[in-house]
């Protein structure tokens, strides 16, 4: 019967030692500059069409023949989820590889 590996360092390593590294503790900075402005983008350009079609009629103007700036803007933002999604799991990687290698500096700290 296989053993599992993975389970084993994680039983064995002091999690709240790794919480209270100075690396850990840089990592998590970093993810919050990443994650807090893509929010905001994300939230600010997701309610601007709901605003801007209720609120006002500058998105009705034409801008490809009969095509408005609303229906441009409503196509902009599947593209600009489907780009944050993106930027996010790349980025997301890196920080779980650098999560990873603290862990491993800890586990071999211990030794």
């Amino acid at each position: 019967m296989p053993v599992k590996v993975e389970s084993d360092y994680k039983k064995n390593t002091d999690f709240k030692k790794v919480e209270n590294s100075r690396k850990f503790k840089e990592l998590i900075n970093q993810r919050k500059k990443f994650i807090i402005p893509l929010t905001i983008f994300f939230l600010v350009f997701y309610f601007a069409l709901p605003i801007m079609t209720s609120y006002s009629t500058i998105l009705n103007q034409s801008a490809i023949g009969d095509i408005s700036w609303a229906w441009l803007f409503a196509f902009a933002q599947f593209v600009m989820t489907w780009v944050l999604c993106i930027v996010y799991v790349k980025r997301s990687a890196k920080f779980d590889k650098q999560a990873d290698e603290i862990i491993e500096e800890e586990i071999e700290g211990e030794r």
